[in-house]
């Protein structure tokens, strides 16, 4: 009987592949690895050694011969390279003022009762 493990868990995160500020979510090392060979990875903008530095780790997390963390740790680091934001990683330089652009994904609610205009009295 093989003992097959579905999927190669990861702390989650939030790429910045669909374009700016359109966030998807990886749970797990296969889904990294989906992000990479995907047609909406930048391949022609990527750094290719951090690319496939990204690749490899991930095949081999997958196969249980490293760590998950360094291949989700390769992945960002592939990510940055192309240009793109990794939440909740991003977090920590946007609040130190490093990141300007990046932003968290959107919070389901209404805008209005959060931005209420101040009335100034006419002169």
């Amino acid at each position: 009987m093989d003992d097959l493990q579905s999927s190669t868990p990861i702390r989650p995160l939030h790429v910045e592949i669909d374009g700016m500020v359109k966030y998807r979510q990886a749970y797990s090392v296969e889904d990294l690895a989906g992000f990479l060979l995907s047609e909406r990875w930048p391949h022609l903008e990527n750094d290719t050694r951090t690319f496939h530095r990204a690749l490899a780790t991930a095949m081999e997390a997958m196969q249980l011969y490293l760590d998950p963390e360094i291949a989700r740790k390769a992945f960002v680091e592939a990510a940055h390279a192309s240009k793109m934001h990794i939440l909740p990683d991003d977090m920590d330089e946007t609040k130190a003022g490093g990141r300007s652009t990046t932003k968290a994904p959107p919070k389901r609610g209404n805008w209005r009762s959060s931005h209420r205009r101040k009335m100034h009295p006419v002169r």
